[in-house]
């Protein structure tokens, strides 16, 4: 008979991965602050609620792929606030400051003020709050913002791809009026859901006439307004090299019009570089995950919906950390994984990339995860 001590943890991503290696739960588990192979520590999680969204944006679930037909994760699959909690408080425990609510839509998931109410009651390894945001198409934002301050979240980001009404409905996909959207974040920030920021993936001839008009509504508004490259995430997004417009062209293009200066992070392996108006009307940030890889510093780990944990945005594998929070394992075997998983963590798709030609991938072309799944 074996003991439940000698068991080995499975660790196979049953969605996207087929062999992942196991790791002996006997292992002594790493305590305290964790470092990859790379020296890069564990500060963020990004938790995703959601496999589902009410948008079907052509960069993240186009229509023809995430049609009536697809099958999305049924209730049994997700794991319970009371799961995703758990797992929340071994992260925190190995260094995590920073908790990111995500989806697919993260508003879609029933009863969410629940879990951020029980994720508030979490403090960090220095004894401070947990800081705890989230990032919406902020479709239901207005009618949920006031409920969402009073059960403890802090900030929210909120995916904006353009001002023009056309645009922005072509790029959801589904009639969206781009109106909704601005009514959410003008009552999320009436609320104090703030420092907000505003994220626009550019794509290359579809919106990225909107740069400017973006730049021009959020200005003195106190929103952050970040611009983020079309990324190459998963396999179903037909993303095409020519359809990036470098992060350094949008500067110039605000440059242009509106002089900046270039400011300090605001913490390690902060992924934007940052941008202030010169006449003090607020900032701006731009993401450049193609062109200017910033895997060096990446100090972030993904949990899926169904609590796989993943490494990197473009990861083809993930671990399967469900299995052991319904495998009767304890905190201590569950937090041994975690540590291991992270002290063999070597990830760097995009600077692997950056060395290759155009439209080449790193990975050889193996099925990476869908941003819709750990949501981006």
């Amino acid at each position: 008979m074996t003991n439940k001590a000698d068991k080995v943890i499975p660790l196979a991503d049953i969605r996207y991965a087929s062999r992942v290696p196991h790791i002996p739960a006997r292992l002594q588990a790493p305590t305290g602050l964790l470092s990859d192979t790379l020296g890069r520590p564990l500060h963020d999680l990004r938790i995703s609620v959601t496999d589902r969204c009410n948008f079907r944006c052509s960069y993240c679930m186009p229509r023809e792929v995430f049609d009536k037909d697809y099958a999305f994760l049924p209730q049994s699959s997700l794991l319970s606030f009371e799961e995703i909690t758990r797992l929340a408080k071994i992260f925190v425990a190995h260094g995590v400051e920073k908790i990111r609510l995500t989806g697919g839509e993260p508003l879609l998931r029933k009863h969410l003020e629940v879990l951020i109410e029980m994720l508030a009651r979490l403090t960090t390894n220095a004894s401070k709050p947990l800081d705890i945001t989230l990032t919406t198409n902020a479709s239901l934002l207005a009618k949920k913002a006031q409920s969402l301050k009073d059960a403890g979240l802090q900030r929210v980001t909120v995916s904006l791809d353009g001002l023009d009404d056309a645009t922005f409905r072509q790029m959801n996909d589904v009639d969206f009026p781009v109106a909704e959207v601005l009514k959410g974040i003008e009552v999320a920030q009436k609320v104090g859901l703030a420092p907000l920021k505003v994220n626009m993936v550019v794509k290359r001839g579809t919106n990225d006439a909107e740069i400017l008009p973006m730049a021009r509504h959020f200005r003195h508004s106190g929103v952050v307004l970040r611009f983020i490259e079309y990324m190459d995430v998963g396999a179903t997004n037909g993303w095409r090299m020519d359809e990036v417009l470098p992060s350094a062209q949008v500067i110039e293009r605000l440059k242009a019009e509106f002089p900046l200066t270039a400011i300090d992070p605001n913490y390690p392996g902060e992924t934007a570089q940052r941008w202030r108006y010169a006449d003090g009307a607020g900032e701006i940030g731009v993401i450049s995950s193609v062109t200017q890889a910033f895997c060096r510093d990446c100090n972030r780990a993904r949990l899926s919906t169904e609590g796989k944990l993943f490494l990197c945005l473009f990861a083809s594998q993930g671990h399967d950390l469900r299995a052991l929070l319904r495998g009767n394992y304890d905190d201590q075997q569950i937090a041994a994984a975690v540590g291991h998983i992270w002290q063999a963590r070597g990830d760097r798709y995009s600077e692997l990339r950056a060395a290759l030609p155009p439209d080449a991938s790193p990975d050889g072309g193996a099925k990476r995860v869908e941003m819709s799944y750990i949501g981006g």
